[in-house]
């Protein structure tokens, strides 16, 4: 595989780990900012770890296969380059769809939380944040997303 095949991967791998969006009870994207959220306190009851999948929208698929495309366009001559370009182009784009559902996967934590007023929730998120049974902590809810924070 010649240098400019390599640096092209190497680009599309930058470009996938940067395309996930965090599912972490700390990170706000830019449209959550300035909305009013509704606070609720609680005890933690447990705390399960959970798999987030990762994300599949398709530029894995399409970044795979145009790297499939222009490495197999490099095998033979003539027809042969063809075929190994159609070839190239579909592996490669299955390649780059599992490649990005497994650079976006992360680990989450189920928390189930007893409310102040005795109902029973259960929150998902990233794990980039410890929460222990017996704990207080808050939940912010807003636009149909609900957090567990300290």
């Amino acid at each position: 595989m010649n240098i400019a095949n390599r640096l092209l991967i190497a680009l599309i791998c930058a470009l996938l780990v940067g395309c996930a969006s965090s599912k972490s009870g700390s990170v706000y994207t830019r449209e959550q900012a300035r909305h009013e959220m509704t606070i609720r306190q609680g005890i933690v009851e447990s705390v399960r770890e959970v798999g987030l999948e990762g994300t599949k929208s398709g530029v894995g698929t399409m970044a795979g296969a145009a790297v499939g495309g222009v490495a197999g366009s490099n095998v033979g001559g003539g027809k042969g380059q063809i075929v190994g370009a159609i070839l190239g182009a579909l592996v490669g784009g299955l390649a780059g769809s599992a490649v990005e559902e497994g650079t976006t996967r992360r680990i989450g934590l189920e928390i189930s939380v007893r409310l102040d007023n005795g109902q029973l929730v259960s929150v998902v998120q990233e794990a980039d944040e410890r929460f222990l049974p017996g704990e207080r902590v808050r939940l912010l809810s807003g636009r149909g997303e609900t957090r567990v924070s300290h």
